[in-house]
């Protein structure tokens, strides 16, 4: 079947002109306006648009700002006029192909075409295998055959290919962050930056610096403008990670810059335009956060236009033996060695033995075994010596009345007590803190100098 093309210009003649050269060996379909542009791209889907951008009503620009957004957007070549360049570089950087001035020559622009529809076929291409890998349980670094899991990679190579936001919600250690990597690698911003944001670490009194930026002299110490996380993702993705640890005043500045697409730097006169794509991850249940008052519906409802649970590894146990070959060959190229072989009961062993850190938490036990084991091969012994529950890493042997000195005591003490914290209120810092009594800064501190892994607490 022949490649369809889309002529949209507002002159008969023209339109009349590039049907005559390019039909046959394709098919032409044609179009005056922007508006009718739009019902031929959604009854024909062509493969390459001809763009003139001096249009009646709405120009050009507009229909490819319109598919920029989709990946899976037919290639547009830009006609302009003569000496518009500016139009032209914009026309790129909204995801055009390519563009031609008028008087173009033909023959240029046949070439144009033929290499632009090279490109949506590899597109093509690319999109099939990515669909029938991620089939298999393959998604990009990510791996799992269970059902849960291919189902989760076929939903969210879907979703990546639109510019909804997306909320990953799962437990600490699922791989929340490689499955936002991976979303903004499939979609159309993937030629822009992914802005990763941890909002769980975000002081309150940095919020709007870190946030918004701030211009040069705006405070004592800004020797120099500084672009906030939204501008640097302009065009690309933003990664709000943690999102259940938001103090409400956070909160309230992302749902503001998130509703209005706006941002202003602090000492900055006027608020600027960003076009950010949002990607929100927690591993908390936001819903019941709302109806304790602890986070805005509002923001919720402007997080989740589609909300993806990444499922913990205990509802999943048939992808173990997967992760634990590919965590294998990691390591094997890591330390530059073959390593020990894995033996069938270790194997099993991994299977069975809890995993409250997920996969975090199994990739640092299979790199514990790679590295410790004595023999040639790694047997169920060695699988139970780098296999710890939560709780047993949590208490240091001996407990503080075993120190040898006061200070040690202290340590043994404090990591003991914050880790049991910790795990009452599930990791959450910010409800921990309100509870012992101390700052949620002076927390995250202290977590820091203890080396205490909230995450598999």
């Amino acid at each position: 079947m022949p490649h369809t093309l889309l002529v949209v210009d507002d002159e008969p003649a023209a339109r009349y002109a590039l049907r005559r050269a390019f039909d046959p060996p394709y098919r032409v379909v044609e179009a005056a306006t922007v508006a009718e542009a739009r019902q031929r791209l959604h009854a024909e889907r062509p493969a390459v648009v001809l763009l003139d951008y001096n249009l009646p009503g709405e120009d050009g620009l507009v229909l490819v700002r319109e598919m920029g957004a989709d990946a899976a957007a037919p290639a547009v070549v830009m006609i302009t006029a003569h000496g518009s360049e500016r139009v032209a570089v914009e026309a790129m950087k909204a995801g055009a192909y390519d563009y031609l001035a008028k008087p173009y020559d033909l023959e240029e622009l046949r070439l144009v075409v033929e290499r632009a529809l090279e490109r949506q076929d590899l597109r093509s291409e690319v999109t099939d295998l990515r669909e029938r890998l991620a089939a298999e349980g393959q998604f990009g670094g990510m791996v799992g055959s269970s059902a849960a899991m291919r189902e989760l990679f076929l939903t969210a190579d879907r979703v990546a290919q639109t510019d909804l936001p997306v909320l990953l919600v799962g437990e600490s250690g699922t791989g929340k962050d490689l499955l936002a990597q991976e979303i903004h690698a499939r979609s159309a911003r993937a030629r822009r930056r992914l802005v990763a944001l941890n909002c769980a670490a975000l002081p309150e009194t940095l919020v709007e610096s870190e946030l918004f930026g701030y211009e040069k002299g705006a405070f004592t110490g800004a020797t120099a403008s500084r672009a906030g996380k939204f501008e640097q993702a302009d065009g690309g993705t933003l990664f709000l990670d943690e999102v259940g640890d938001m103090t409400a005043a956070t909160q309230s500045k992302i749902l503001r810059a998130v509703e209005s697409g706006l941002v202003e730097r602090l000492g900055a006169a006027l608020a600027a335009p960003v076009d950010a794509r949002i990607v929100a991850a927690t591993n908390q249940d936001l819903e019941a956060a709302i109806r304790q008052g602890r986070f805005r519906q509002d923001l919720y409802f402007r997080l989740a236009g589609v909300t993806l649970r990444l499922p913990p590894l205990r509802e999943r146990r048939e992808d173990i033996a997967l992760l634990v070959e590919r965590f294998w060959q990691e390591l094997q190229r890591k330390y530059r060695r073959t390593g020990p072989a894995l033996h069938r009961q270790a194997l099993l062993a991994l299977e069975q033995a809890p995993w409250p850190g997920n996969v975090r938490q199994l990739r640092s036990g299979v790199e514990k075994m790679f590295v410790l084991a004595r023999e040639d091969r790694v047997t169920s012994a060695d699988v139970a010596a780098a296999i710890e529950s939560a709780a047993d890493r949590a208490s240091p042997a001996g407990g503080p009345f075993e120190a040898g000195d006061f200070r040690e005591a202290r340590r043994l003490f404090e990591t003991e007590y914050l880790t049991r914290k910790l795990r009452q209120y599930g990791g959450n810092v910010t409800r921990t803190a309100e509870a012992i009594g101390l700052e949620r800064q002076s927390l995250q501190e202290k977590i820091r100098q203890l080396e205490i892994n909230r995450h598999e607490t």
